[in-house]
């Protein structure tokens, strides 16, 4: 019998090395107040300044926000126009603060559709933090999980035009390597704010292995003792990779 992945199992420990979150529930948040949904958004960025600086402190070393699916588009224009200002601003006035962190900025998705002043932006960022290891921060805009996954199918088929008569050689790493994420090991811990429980579309080949913490806490008010019970709950979970306890026992032995 022949193995169905090809992948490195990743080791399990206290602290979650690649945690990834969708940052759900700020217009909601807003509503709850009585206030316009675009509040909710304006103050959901500060949560992710919270959360990036306690996720430095605890050693994560990957932190994955989705921050705009491809979906997100069908929303009404006046909160994607909100949306966009903010991507904007933000970038114009985190990156410094970044750059003194150690935090090394990607951005992923189908960046053709922002404007090209966002884009500029976001290659300026990605250009200047380069060098950082500290935080690898990822922010996930105009993506999506199927989008990803066809726009990774089509560069194999590019890269190797042979695939398409012999797809015995279509291998689970040609497309792995492929993938927005690619430079990046697999999730350890999906958390998703806001009370909803499903992926949305969200890194649906990487979350194989993911361990899932849903919360009902609105993003804005997400900060570093919610992500700590989060982290609490990921360290009580074993983590056997399609191994059995037995297995975890004796290798732990």
């Amino acid at each position: 019998m022949t193995k169905s992945s090809t992948q490195t199992i990743p080791e399990a420990t206290d602290t979650p090395q690649h945690v990834v979150m969708i940052m759900d529930g700020n217009g909601r948040w807003a509503t709850d107040r009585f206030l316009p949904r675009t509040a909710g958004h304006v103050r959901g960025v500060q949560s992710v300044r919270r959360v990036v600086e306690a996720c430095g402190r605890k050693g994560v070393r990957y932190l994955t926000l989705f921050a705009f699916s491809s979906e997100n588009w069908r929303r009404p224009q006046e909160e994607v126009s909100l949306l966009m200002r903010l991507f904007v601003q933000t970038l114009e006035k985190e990156v410094d603060k970044l750059e003194e962190q150690g935090v090394r900025l990607r951005v992923v998705g189908d960046l053709s559709a922002f404007e090209p002043r966002l884009q500029e932006l976001i290659k300026a960022a990605e250009k200047r933090t380069e060098h950082n290891n500290t935080l690898h921060l990822t922010i996930a805009a105009n993506y999506g999980g199927r989008w990803d996954i066809l726009q990774a199918t089509r560069q194999a088929l590019r890269d190797l035009p042979d695939l398409a008569a012999h797809p015995e050689n279509f291998t689970e790493s040609v497309l792995a390597e492929r993938l927005s994420m690619a430079w990046a090991p697999e999730p350890d811990l999906f958390i998703r704010t806001g009370g909803e429980q499903r992926i949305s579309n969200f890194l649906i080949w990487q979350l194989a292995y993911t361990e899932m913490y849903f919360t009902s806490v609105y993003w804005p008010d997400f900060d570093a003792n919610a992500l700590e019970e989060a982290f609490a709950w990921y360290r009580g979970r074993e983590r056997r990779f399609g191994r059995t306890s037995a297995q975890l026992a004796e290798k732990q032995s």
